[in-house]
C-alpha cells in the first residue's frame, strides 16, 4: 500500500514541485498547476492524466483505477486507489504526471534525456 508519506518523498524530489493542503486535501503542484492531489482520508490519489486514454486505463484495472470526480471530468486527470498498487507503480504514476506539467527540458534535465 502506498502511503501519503511515499508520494510527498518522491514529489519534493522533483524540480518545482509544491506541497499544498487546500480543504484538508493535500495536493503538489508545479505554480498554479495540480498534478496529485489525494483525498481527505489519503485512500485516493488522483493525478494527472491524458483524457484521451482515461477510458482504456480505468477499463485495463477497474479495480484499482477510478474516474475523475464530475467536477474535475473536464481535466487531464484520473484517480487511483492507494491500496491497490505498490511503489513501483506509484513512481510510475507521478512521474508521468509531473512530466504532463513540466517543460520537457525540465523533465529531461531531471531524468537523464526522458527516461525513468
Amino acid at each position: 500500500m502506498v502511503t501519503v508519506d511515499d508520494v510527498r518523498r518522491l514529489a519534493l524530489s522533483l524540480p518545482r514541485t509544491e506541497e499544498a493542503l487546500v480543504r484538508d486535501r493535500v495536493k503538489f503542484r508545479v505554480g498554479r498547476i495540480v498534478y496529485l492531489a489525494f483525498n481527505r482520508d489519503e485512500s485516493v490519489l488522483g493525478f494527472a492524466f491524458p483524457r484521451e486514454e482515461r477510458a482504456a486505463l480505468i477499463a485495463s484495472a477497474p479495480d484499482t483505477f477510478l474516474p475523475p470526480d464530475p467536477a474535475d471530468e473536464r481535466f487531464n486527470w484520473v484517480q487511483v486507489r492507494t491500496a491497490a498498487i505498490d511503489t513501483d507503480e506509484m513512481r510510475e504514476l507521478v512521474l508521468d504526471a509531473w512530466r504532463m506539467v513540466v517543460p520537457r527540458r525540465v523533465a529531461d534535465e531531471h531524468l537523464g534525456g526522458g527516461g525513468s
